[in-house]
């Protein structure tokens, strides 16, 4: 059924419509119906035991939004340069929402360049999934969850269903399902539904709630632009130099520390009360110089290791950043290296082990022309070195991502891999975030900086490490940011390479 007036009262049921703000605005309606109708339901069983109507649910009284697209050009499928917002086939796509006032202007932008390029017919309905219950009530939602055990109100309500949160679609395992028994003879491949974005509402969903739990921010304050680091000293450089640009009346609105502390430029003391923010309670706290539409910086400290790589990114790539890129500390391994260089990676030997089984380790990972060239560029106008200078400070090479931070304890087979390799660095986390960029078509860099060289036995001593932080890491954050700055005045969409995309992709980037 279609083509109803309202927005739809059951599964099955899809309204037609005809403009993007008109999708967006029934996609919101119909979330916040169902949210709605979930805390009012919880309240109810809170009260008198009263379980929500077993019927109610069957129709999706609390059902994500759907958007389906039907595109049957009368002609062959165009074909466009562009590296998204275009079908590759024709056919029936279709992706649910989480959040949809928070993708708004994400939503906007895949929609727009879709609806300028095809004519084809768009309607929205009810997911075949429903909002699980934790999602939807809220630390201000008025509801006290600890009332009822939780193996109790997961007989009741729906909860987070893990069989069906998965990577399908942007590990390539994603294959149309055949049910021949249940199609009509004349049905054909067109027919069978194909996904119109790469994650679904609950792995959308699952992610933002990781998002604030690891970091201690809400998603709606990261930016697009995203920065990594691996040492704290980092978060305090960006902290000053981000106080400083709100000071300076910059493009910048708010500094955002993990527990929604705000600074802006009329805050006294910006410094002290980011400081004071409880960042200590969380595994990765994040930092966001907030710019309008989200077109800021933000900035995540990882910590140490691969597994921490992933993790963040698993969760950051559900906002579909314009990039991310790592700036932290690495083991120079070459002789002609000095402590304080720069290491741009255009290659990575992935040893750390962690994304192996969604992205095989002879997979090769691309580097994006784009920010390779941006953080050159940064590079030199940071630091004033051009030509021989800037080629003497900052080395292009193939960077060794370890899982294990005592890899020196098997220096011969260690030393032989990185001989092949033709290596010039070591760190714990760069490759796993390459990677994870490659995976999920977000485009990715790194520039570290060698903070010791232990194959020629400069390690960092106590005093000269001092020396060594105060005096790289102001430069390298600069880096980073000029870098992140240059690629928003650029425009990002020349970032989406073409070579982050598969066949038969998604049309949504």
């Amino acid at each position: 059924m279609s083509n109803i007036s309202g927005i739809p009262a059951k599964r099955g049921e899809w309204k037609s419509v005809s403009t993007v703000d008109e999708c967006l605005a029934t996609l919101c309606e119909i979330y916040e119906k169902s949210g709605d109708a979930l805390r009012e339901a919880f309240k109810t069983y809170i009260s008198d035991a009263t379980p929500p109507d077993l019927q109610s649910r069957a129709n999706g009284i609390f059902a994500y939004p759907k958007i389906r697209i039907t595109y049957r050009p009368d002609t062959a499928t165009p074909a466009f340069s562009r590296s998204f917002g275009k079908f590759d086939t024709a056919g029936i796509f279709e992706t649910d929402i989480a959040c949809p006032n928070l993708y708004k202007d994400y939503l906007h932008e895949q929609l727009t360049l879709l609806m300028s390029t095809y004519d084809f017919d768009m309607e929205v309905g009810l997911s075949d999934a429903d909002i699980p219950y934790p999602y939807a009530l809220t630390s201000g939602s008025g509801v006290d969850v600890d009332l009822v055990p939780p193996s109790e109100l997961a007989r009741v309500f729906p909860v987070p269903d893990l069989a069906a949160i998965d990577d399908r679609v942007p590990n390539g395992d994603w294959q149309p399902v055949f049910s021949l028994a249940s199609e009509p003879a004349n049905s054909t491949f067109v027919d069978r539904t194909k996904p119109l974005s790469l994650f679904s509402a609950l792995r959308t969903d699952y992610s933002l709630q990781r998002l604030k739990h690891y970091t201690g921010t809400e998603p709606a304050d990261f930016q697009q632009f995203i920065l990594f680091t691996n040492y704290q000293r980092y978060i305090d450089e960006f902290v000053e130099l981000g106080i400083g640009k709100l000071s300076s009346g910059d493009r910048y609105n708010e500094l955002v520390a993990p527990g929604n502390v705000r600074v802006s430029a009329d805050t006294k003391n910006g410094r002290e009360v980011v400081a004071d923010a409880p960042w200590r309670n969380r595994q990765m706290p994040s930092y966001h110089l907030t710019a309008e539409r989200g077109q800021g910086i933000t900035l995540v400290n990882i910590g140490v290791g691969p597994s921490n790589a992933k993790t963040i990114t698993d969760h950051l790539a559900v906002l579909r950043p314009q990039c991310w890129i790592m700036i932290g500390h690495c083991g120079g391994l070459r002789h002609s290296q000095r402590l304080g260089d720069y290491v741009l990676a255009h290659a990575y030997l992935r040893h750390d082990n962690v994304l192996d089984n969604d992205l095989p380790p002879e997979i090769p990972i691309p580097p994006i022309a784009e920010i390779q060239m941006a953080l050159t560029a940064a590079a030199s106008k940071v630091t004033g070195d051009t030509g021989a200078e800037l080629k003497a400070r900052l080395r292009t090479g193939t960077v060794v991502t370890n899982d294990d931070r005592n890899w020196e304890l098997r220096f011969s087979e260690e030393a032989h891999r990185f001989n092949q390799s033709r290596a010039i660095a070591v760190d714990m986390e760069s490759a796993t975030l390459a990677a994870n960029g490659y995976r999920f078509r977000v485009p990715y860099g790194t520039l570290l900086c060698v903070s010791d060289k232990p194959l020629h036995g400069e390690i960092k001593l106590p005093g000269a490490a001092n020396r060594f932080y105060e005096k790289s890491i102001s430069e390298h954050m600069k880096i980073g940011i000029e870098t992140m700055e240059s690629l928003w005045r650029d425009g990002a969409d020349a970032l989406h390479s073409r070579k982050l995309r598969s066949f038969n992709e998604p049309p949504f980037r």
